[in-house]
C-alpha cells in the first residue's frame, strides 16, 4: 500500500471498489487495487472542486452597478489573459480567452496547493503537465483546422512546395516536441520548488524555509504564466493568416 495524503485516503475509502472496477472494464490492471487513486489525481480533483464551487459563486454574485472583490479579481485576471493574447493574435484573440485563463488559473492552484500542509502539488507529478499540455496540444490544432480548414495542413508543409517532403516530418517533429517541452518545464519546476520547501521545512521548520517558499509562490506564478503564454503563441501559429 502506498503513502496516501488524508485525501487521498477519504477518496480511496469511498470510491477504491468503483474505480478499480472501472479500470479493469478498460483492461487497465491498478498496481494496488484498494488504492487505485493516486495523490496527483486527488489534489487534480480537490483543484477543479474548489474552482467549480469559486466559479459557480462568482457567477451568483455577478453585477455590474456594484461588482464585489471577487468579481474585479477575476476580471482583473481575463483582461491580463486578454492583453496577452491581444498582443500576440490580434484583435480576433476573445474567442481564446476562455481557454487561456482557465489553463492559467488551474496550473496556477495547482501549483500553489502543495504549500499548505497536508497537500502537495499535482504538476509536480509528469502525468498531470503531460495531460496540460496535451489538452493545450489538441486545442490549438483543433482551432487551426476550424479557422482554415484543411488548408490549416499547408503549415506543416512549408512555405516553399519543392522542400514539402523534407518539411513535413521536421514539423511533425517540431509539434510532438511542444508536447515534452511544456510538460517537462512545468513539471521540474515545481518538483524542485517542493522538494527545496520540504527540505529546509525539515531542517529549520520555523523561520528559515520562509524565503524559499516566497521564492516557490514566485516560480508557481511564473510557470503558469509561461505555460499559458506558449499556449497562445501555439494558437496564435495555428491561426496565422499568410500573407
Amino acid at each position: 500500500m502506498p503513502e496516501q495524503l488524508w485525501f487521498t485516503q477519504i477518496l480511496n475509502h469511498l470510491f477504491a471498489g468503483p474505480v478499480t472496477a472501472l479500470l479493469r472494464m478498460l483492461h487497465i490492471a491498478p498496481k494496488y487495487p484498494s488504492a487505485p487513486i493516486s495523490d496527483s489525481f486527488a489534489m487534480e480533483l480537490l483543484v477543479f472542486t474548489f474552482l467549480l464551487i469559486l466559479f459557480l459563486l462568482l457567477r451568483s454574485r455577478l453585477s455590474v452597478e456594484s461588482p464585489g472583490g471577487l468579481q474585479h479579481s477575476f476580471e482583473a485576471i481575463e483582461g491580463f489573459v486578454l492583453s496577452q493574447s491581444r498582443d500576440i493574435i490580434g484583435h480576433h484573440s476573445e474567442q481564446y480567452t476562455a481557454f487561456f485563463a482557465i489553463v492559467f488559473i488551474f496550473i496556477l492552484i495547482c501549483n500553489l496547493i502543495g504549500l499548505i500542509p497536508g497537500f502537495e502539488s499535482p504538476t509536480a507529478v509528469p502525468v498531470v503537465p503531460l495531460g496540460c499540455a496535451i489538452c493545450s496540444f489538441f486545442y490549438y490544432h483543433t482551432q487551426g483546422f476550424k479557422h482554415a480548414g484543411i488548408g490549416y495542413l499547408k503549415h506543416f508543409l512549408g512555405p516553399i512546395p519543392a522542400l514539402s517532403p523534407l518539411m513535413l516530418p521536421i514539423e511533425l517533429i517540431s509539434h510532438f516536441a511542444r508536447l515534452l517541452s511544456l510538460t517537462v518545464r512545468l513539471w521540474a519546476n515545481i518538483f524542485a520548488g517542493d522538494l527545496i520547501t520540504l527540505v529546509f521545512l525539515s531542517m529549520v521548520p520555523i523561520g528559515f524555509p520562509i524565503p524559499f517558499m516566497a521564492l516557490h509562490i514566485l516560480v508557481a506564478i511564473l510557470q503558469a504564466y509561461v505555460f499559458m503564454l506558449l499556449a497562445i503563441i501555439y494558437v496564435s501559429g495555428a491561426v496565422a493568416e499568410e500573407h
